[in-house]
């Protein structure tokens, strides 16, 4: 039978794509031109902020000693799970070379890029964990220069937890300045930093739109978009622990997509008849998120088997999937495009986004069809090299001579003339296009 959808939703993330790129373009086109005076006429305009921007190891000292020592454990054992996970990703890149043909080594050398920008959102929610995820990862890379970059609270500054925590991860500047302003400051090299060549972080539409402006110039780890996450659950699932993961990921905002995907009637209408009651147990502004992304974002789709349910998902590239079915490894072999898989009900999404180990920075808008997440890779740089002996230049000079002939590229086809002529000059060769 065809999917059928027992909540459909009414809105979808292009339906809230207010027009701010004429905004930001003329925000950063601005701060190019005026540099630190007009980066910090727009934190004083946006962020409400007349402290200091870069923050001195006395200014970090002092928000360090307002964390908890609890809190501190806790950033403790979730920096230290991602840095594991990071050092384990990073092993799998490595320099390589290879002989071609005898004399010819060709090779590929891993280099991170020197400096990064990580963006640490602090307005709605303070995302400590997203200092974690991008500085740890950054500094694993081995980047020189990380600077981390957070909203400031009007009036009062950054959250000292996101001070704490990024500089235990290693950054090596933390600027108090948020928005498009931020993401300027670090592009452009203000207030005495380097220039980043690659921005990472997730932010609103203008964070995400500016660097979407900048990219090219600049590095990023991705556009993106509101957060989605979907679920895949069979008969077997616990309707309370469904029900609270998509409300838990519905809180992220009003246009934050949860789906349902499922091959189980009777689960697909517990779950619906839960979720209103524990979106009106959250605190008020969480609450307010929650009910506008299940009432205008959520879907609920009835499936026929499970090979349909995994071909819905993989349609819908969720950020984050989770599978709480039985049989995992075939869902683990099955499923392709998702931006992080949490399987079976021991974990959940939540998991993932503070402390488990694995990054929160994830494809959104179905981007997940052709990209990861942020990972260490992300700030990895594989370039190639090659070198030659003169008698392992012989084939690959000939063969180049013929192929660039035949594309019309003469200027090419003399590169390798020269040497055959140079290091071979008692031989003859055919190197015409049709030779």
């Amino acid at each position: 039978m065809p999917i059928m959808y027992l909540k459909k939703a009414t809105l979808t993330a292009k339906s809230d794509a207010s027009d701010v790129h004429a905004t930001v373009q003329e925000i950063l086109n601005t701060i190019e031109a005026g540099g630190d005076a007009a980066a910090l006429n727009y934190a004083s305009k946006f962020d409400k902020y007349e402290g200091s921007i870069l923050l001195s190891e006395e200014e970090i000292s002092e928000a360090s000693e307002m964390v908890s020592q609890k809190l501190k454990d806790d950033i403790a054992f979730a920096h230290d799970n991602v840095r594991r996970f990071a050092e384990v990703q990073k092993s799998t890149l490595k320099d390589v070379e290879l002989e071609i043909v005898p004399g010819m080594i060709a090779g590929q050398k891993v280099i991170p890029v020197q400096a990064a920008g990580c963006y640490v959102p602090g307005g709605r929610y303070s995302h400590i964990a997203s200092a974690i995820m991008t500085v740890t990862t950054a500094k694993v890379a081995g980047c020189k220069h990380i600077t981390a970059c957070s909203p400031p609270r009007p009036g009062i500054g950054m959250n000292p937890a996101i001070i704490y925590a990024s500089n235990l991860c290693g950054a090596d500047k933390i600027l108090s300045m948020g928005g498009v302003q931020g993401v300027a400051a670090m592009t452009f090299g203000l207030f005495g930093l380097p220039k980043a060549d690659i921005l990472v972080g997730p932010g609103n539409q203008f964070v995400a739109e500016a660097k979407r402006i900048l990219f090219g110039r600049v590095g990023i780890d991705m556009i993106a978009g509101p957060t989605d996450s979907l679920i895949l659950a069979d008969a077997t699932a616990d309707p309370f622990l469904v029900a609270t993961d998509l409300v838990g990921q519905a809180e992220h905002g009003y246009n934050s997509p949860v789906w349902l995907v499922t091959d189980d009637r009777t689960l697909a209408e517990k779950v619906m008849e839960l979720v209103p009651g524990l979106i009106n147990d959250l605190p008020d502004v969480n609450c307010e998120n929650a009910t506008a992304a299940w009432r205008d974002y959520a879907e609920v789709i009835l499936c026929s088997d499970r090979e349909e349910m995994a071909a819905t998902s993989d349609k819908y590239a969720p950020e984050h999937l989770t599978v709480q079915a039985q049989d995992l490894p075939w869902w683990k072999d099955r499923l392709t495009c998702y931006g992080s898989l949490f399987l079976g009900e021991e974990t959940t999404v939540a998991f993932g986004d503070k402390a488990s180990g694995t990054n929160h920075v994830l494809p959104t808008s179905q981007s997940a069809r052709y990209t990861g997440g942020l990972s260490v890779h992300k700030y990895m740089k594989i370039v190639t090299w090659q070198q030659s002996t003169r008698a392992g230049s012989k084939q690959i000079a000939e063969a180049t001579a013929r192929i660039a002939r035949l594309e019309g590229m003469e200027g090419h086809a003399r590169t390798a003339d020269a040497r055959l002529h140079k290091f071979f000059p008692d031989q003859e060769f055919d190197l015409t296009a049709n030779g």
